[in-house]
C-alpha cells in the first residue's frame, strides 16, 4: 500500500438525511461530521469527546458512555489521517483502489490509469492487493476507511458487497471495477467478459477446430463464471457437445496448468484447440505447451492480452479488455461522487477486442 508516515486525528461521520430501502441508493446528502457534531450531540465539550475517543481512562464513565452514544448515532469512524493533510472542505485528498494483486499486468494498467485521473486533481492513491481473500477485501476496506479516504474503487472478490453499505451512507463513495457489486447500490464499470470470451472460441471454431478446451481461472469468480458461460455459448451456437474432459476450472499455477494440460493431450481425442481464461493461465499454459513441443500444434486463444504476446512465436491471439479505460472511466465517476452526485448508480460494460494473431490458426483443424 502507498503511503510516509502520518499524525493522525479523528473525525467523526454524520448519518445521511433518511432512510433508503434495502438495495436502494443512497449517493446524495452524506456530508461528514465533525467532532464538533459529537460534543454537540453528547453535551459535552470537544476536549472530553477527544479524551474519549483516545481512551483515556480518568473521563467520568457516565460521560463517557454518553459521548460513545452520540458517535454511534452518527456512525462514526476513527480518522487516522493527518490534520495537516486535510482541506478546508474536510476532504483528504486521497482514494483508496483495491485490486486483485497489484503484481498482474492487468491491475497494473488499471492502477496506473487511476492514479493519472487522480494527479490530475491533485489526490494521491493508497493502493491494497486482495489478493482473492474476501476477508483482506473488508480489512483494507476499513484500514482505507480509517484513513478517511474521500472514496474507494474495488475490483472486489467478496460475494456480498452489503458491509460497505454504512460506509456509503456515512459519505463514502464506492465505484465497483471489472467486478459487479453484489447486494449493493454501487457504480460499476465492466468488461463484456461472456461475449468477449464467446467471440474467441467462435475464432477458433471457424479456423476448423471441432475440439476446443477450456482452461480457467477460479470459477468462483464472477469474470472467470462470465467467460466460461462465452465458452459454452460459443459451443451451442456451433452445435457442438460439450466435453467435461476438456474443461478445467482453477489452474492458479503453473503446476495445475501443466497437469490439466498432460491429462487432455493423453485423451484418445485430444483437443486440437485451447481458449485460456485469463492472463495468467494463458501465459502458464505457452510454457506448458513449449516444454512438450506443442505451440505449433496446439491452436490457442486468451483472454486478457499481456505484454509480449504478439513477439511470441507464434504471436498469441486474444481477447483483449481495456484496463486503461475501466480505471479511467472509473475515477471520472468517483470523483464525480466526491464532487456531490447524488445521481442514480451507473453501470458500464466496455466491449471487449479480438486481437487475432497466429496462434489461432496453427495445428490441425478438422473439416469446416
Amino acid at each position: 500500500m502507498n503511503g510516509g508516515c502520518r499524525a493522525f486525528r479523528v473525525t467523526l461521520l454524520r448519518p445521511p438525511g433518511g432512510p433508503t430501502r434495502q438495495g436502494e441508493s443512497s449517493l446524495s446528502d452524506t456530508t461528514r461530521a465533525t467532532i464538533r457534531d459529537v460534543a454537540r450531540l453528547a453535551g459535552v465539550s470537544i476536549k472530553t469527546v477527544s479524551r474519549v475517543v483516545n481512551g483515556v481512562p480518568t473521563v467520568n464513565a457516565e460521560i463517557a458512555t454518553r459521548v460513545r452514544r452520540a458517535a454511534r448515532q452518527l456512525n462514526y469512524q476513527p480518522n487516522l489521517t493527518a490534520s495537516t493533510l486535510r482541506r478546508r472542505d474536510g476532504r483528504s485528498t486521497t482514494i483508496g483502489l483495491l485490486v486483485d494483486d497489484v503484481a498482474n499486468p492487468f491491475c497494473a494498467s488499471l492502477y496506473r490509469a487511476v492514479e493519472d485521473i487522480a494527479n490530475s486533481r491533485r489526490v494521491s492513491v493508497a493502493a491494497g492487493s486482495v489478493h482473492e481473500d474476501p476477508e483482506r477485501e473488508r480489512q483494507l476496506v476499513t484500514n482505507f476507511i480509517g484513513r478517511q479516504v474521500d472514496g474507494l474503487i474495488i475490483m472486489s472478490t467478496a460475494h456480498d458487497h452489503s458491509y460497505l453499505r454504512d460506509h456509503q451512507r456515512a459519505g463514502t463513495p464506492v465505484v465497483f471495477a471489472d467486478r459487479p457489486p453484489v447486494l449493493l447500490a454501487a457504480d460499476s464499470v465492466l468488461s463484456d467478459n461472456r461475449r468477449g470470451a464467446e467471440r474467441g472460441v467462435e475464432h477458433l471454431i471457424s479456423a476448423g477446430h471441432r475440439r476446443v478446451a477450456y482452461l480457467g481461472h477460479k470459477i468462483n469468480r464472477v469474470t472467470a463464471a462470465e467467460r466460461f458461460r462465452g465458452y459454452l455459448d460459443a459451443l451451442t451456437h456451433a452445435r457442438l457437445p460439450e466435453d467435461p474432459d476438456l474443461v478445467r476450472h482453477d489452474l492458479h499455477t503453473l503446476e495445475l496448468v501443466d497437469a490439466a494440460l498432460a491429462g487432455m493431450l493423453a485423451l484418445p481425442d485430444p483437443p486440437t484447440a485451447l481458449f485460456t481464461s485469463q492472463n495468467l493461465v494463458t501465459v502458464r499454459t505457452i510454457r506448458a505447451l513449449r516444454a512438450r513441443g506443442k505451440q505449433h500444434e496446439t491452436a490457442l486463444v486468451g483472454f486478457d492480452d499481456f505484454l509480449l504476446a504478439d513477439l511470441l512465436e507464434p504471436a498469441v491471439t486474444v481477447v483483449a479488455q481495456d484496463p486503461g479505460a475501466i480505471g479511467t472511466l472509473a475515477a471520472n465517476i468517483l470523483f464525480r461522487r466526491i464532487d456531490g452526485d447524488g445521481s442514480p448508480p451507473e453501470h458500464i460494460t466496455l466491449t471487449s477486442e479480438l486481437v487475432v494473431r497466429e496462434s489461432g490458426f496453427v495445428g490441425p483443424a478438422g473439416p469446416r
